[in-house]
C-alpha cells in the first residue's frame, strides 16, 4: 500500500498527492495553495464530484440534504461537529439534492438526510435518517483512516 493518497481540492478540483502520515499537517493544494481541509464540510456539486469523490483515495462521507427538510436542518450541526473532530482522517461533504437532482438520482436518494461513505468513488456504506453525534461517530468509525 502506498504511503500517499490522491486528494481532490474542494476549491479548484485539482488532484493532489499527500503523504498519509502528513494529513494532520494542514496540507495545501499544489495548484491554488488553499487548504485541502477546512474543518467544514465541502459543498459537493457536479463540477467537483469527480475530483472529491471518484478520484480521491481518502474516504468521504456525503450528506444528501435539502434546505426545506427539518431533519436535514437538525443533522447539519451534528455533521459539522463530527467534521471538526474527524477531519482529515475522513473527508466530509454536503450535496444539496434540490440543486443537484442528477447526482441525487444517480445514487437513488429516496429520503433525506441520507449519508453515503465513498472510497475511490465506490459506495461503501449508506445510512438514511437523522443520527446523533455518538451514532454518527460510531457509524463512521470503520471508515476513518
Amino acid at each position: 500500500m502506498s504511503d500517499s493518497l490522491s486528494l481532490g481540492c474542494a476549491h479548484c478540483s485539482a488532484i493532489n498527492r499527500v503523504n498519509q502520515a502528513r494529513l494532520e499537517d494542514r496540507p495545501r493544494c499544489g495548484k491554488c495553495k488553499r487548504s485541502l481541509f477546512t474543518g467544514e464540510p465541502c459543498e459537493l456539486k457536479s463540477a467537483n464530484f469527480n475530483a472529491l469523490v471518484e478520484r480521491s483515495e481518502l474516504p468521504i462521507v456525503v450528506d444528501f440534504w435539502a434546505s426545506w427538510c427539518g431533519p436535514c436542518k437538525a443533522m447539519a450541526p451534528v455533521f459539522a461537529a463530527v467534521t471538526r473532530e474527524l477531519e482529515p482522517r475522513i473527508r466530509f461533504a454536503k450535496l444539496d439534492t434540490e440543486a443537484e437532482p442528477t447526482l441525487a438520482g444517480r445514487f437513488a436518494i429516496r429520503s433525506i438526510p441520507t449519508l453515503i461513505v465513498f472510497r475511490k468513488g465506490v459506495e461503501t456504506a449508506r445510512q438514511p435518517g437523522l443520527l446523533s453525534e455518538p451514532q454518527l461517530r460510531q457509524w463512521l468509525d470503520p471508515h476513518v483512516v
